[in-house]
C-alpha cells in the first residue's frame, strides 16, 4: 500500500500532514522540557497526557483512512508515548518515566480513534474538498 493510499483524498494533503507532524513535535517537546519551563495548568499530568494523545489521534482520524492505515498510525502513537517515557528517564533530570502516563496516552488514543465512528469522522474531508 503506497503512502497516498493511507491518507484520505484531501486537497491540501501535504499541509494537513505537515500540521499533524508539527503537533506531534509539539507534544514531544512539551513532554521533554522541564515542567518549570511550561505554563502551569491546574489539571492532572495524566489528563494532560490523555488530552494530548486524544488530539493527535482524533487528528489522525481526519487524515488517515479507516482500517489498517488508521490502526497502524494509532500503534505508532502508542509507541511514541512509550518512547517519550523512555526519553524522560534517559535524557531529563526533571521528568520521570511513569506507566500511568503511558496508560493515559493509550486512553487518549482510543478516545481519539472512537471519533472515526461519529459524524465528525470525516469532517476535514468535507471541509477540504477532495481532489
Amino acid at each position: 500500500m503506497s503512502g497516498a493510499a493511507w491518507v484520505k483524498p484531501l486537497r491540501r494533503r501535504r499541509t494537513w500532514l505537515a500540521m499533524w507532524w508539527l503537533a506531534i513535535a509539539t507534544v514531544v517537546l512539551a513532554c521533554l522540557l522541564p515542567g518549570s519551563d511550561l505554563p502551569s495548568i491546574p489539571v492532572s499530568d495524566k489528563l494532560e497526557h490523555a488530552l494530548a494523545f486524544f488530539a493527535l489521534s482524533a487528528s489522525a482520524v481526519q487524515l488517515f483512512r479507516r482500517g489498517m492505515p488508521l490502526l497502524l498510525v494509532a500503534g505508532g502513537l502508542l509507541l511514541l508515548g512509550a518512547a517519550i517515557e523512555i526519553a524522560q528517564h534517559l535524557f531529563t533530570t526533571s521528568r520521570a518515566m511513569e506507566l500511568g502516563d503511558l496508560v493515559a496516552d493509550a486512553l487518549g488514543i482510543a478516545a481519539g480513534l472512537a471519533t472515526a465512528w461519529t459524524p465528525l469522522g470525516d469532517l476535514l474531508l468535507k471541509l477540504d474538498r477532495p481532489v
